[in-house]
């Protein structure tokens, strides 16, 4: 067998990937398909560090729309980072697998605060680190985060997990004709206003060449074909990064 392309990861998970089309909260099922992923992953050796939003129970934007605080709504939606984030540790550990909580909000009931260093510590002694509560900061997404993680952990790549295969031109539920790209740069996403992840995020990948791989999370063994450096999904680089597709 060969070996993983990549040792370190970040992996982006939405609140809503845990949902399963139920509209609201958090699906057992799905949550345990996405967890045996994980462990596959860590079982082959690879550190895994994720990111995950809160959107499938409270999403700030929405709240500050329907004329809430934008602080105060953005809290909220760290808040609900955290009880996936909880759950989904739940579910990798009964999977085998040691996983820690760390928060960018104090909750030390319940999850260890965010410590750089330690985190490290936990990837290489095989544990999973998840990441929760966002920068711990109003007005940045969990997107920011996910880039933001991802370097200070040193991961070498961003795993965006979507519910389509990778970056298109158009929406693909709404337009069937959608182009899927192979390959983008950081500047085309920002061009031309590709809606992979927010333009914070994407700058900050941009400055420090970290690359990002959106892929479909619902089709079973894409997370593992990623690892292994096949081309699933859409690849967001430099121009002269080494991650060149042909």
């Amino acid at each position: 067998m060969s070996k993983p392309k990549f040792q370190r990861v970040l992996i982006k998970l939405s609140g809503e990937a845990l949902q399963d089309g139920q509209g609201y909260g958090i699906s057992p099922d799905t949550l345990g398909l996405i967890a045996e992923e994980i462990v596959e992953l860590s079982q082959l050796g690879v550190e895994v560090g994720i990111v995950i939003g809160g959107g499938n129970i409270f999403r700030g934007v929405a709240g500050s729309t329907a004329g809430m605080d934008r602080a105060s709504a953005d809290y909220m939606g760290m808040l609900a980072t955290v009880i996936n984030a909880l759950a989904l540790q739940d579910a990798v550990e009964k999977l085998g697998v040691p996983t820690r909580v760390q928060t960018a909000l104090e909750i030390k009931e319940v999850a260890e605060p965010y410590i750089r260093r330690r985190a490290m510590r936990h990837l290489e002694k095989g544990r999973v680190v998840i990441f929760a509560a966002g920068t711990g900061n109003p007005y940045f997404t969990t997107d920011t985060a996910a880039a933001l993680r991802a370097m200070e952990i040193r991961a070498s790549v961003i795993l965006k997990a979507t519910k389509v295969d990778g970056v298109y031109d158009a929406d693909p539920v709404d337009n069937p004709d959608a182009k899927m790209y192979d390959r983008l740069t950081y500047l085309d996403v920002l061009s031309r206003n590709l809606r992979v992840m927010d333009s914070t995020a994407i700058s900050l990948c941009m400055d420090n060449s970290l690359p990002i791989i959106v892929f479909n999370l619902r089709k079973r063994g894409n997370m593992k074909a990623v690892i292994f450096g096949e081309q699933i999904g859409t690849l967001i680089v430099d121009n002269d990064s080494v991650l060149t597709r042909d």
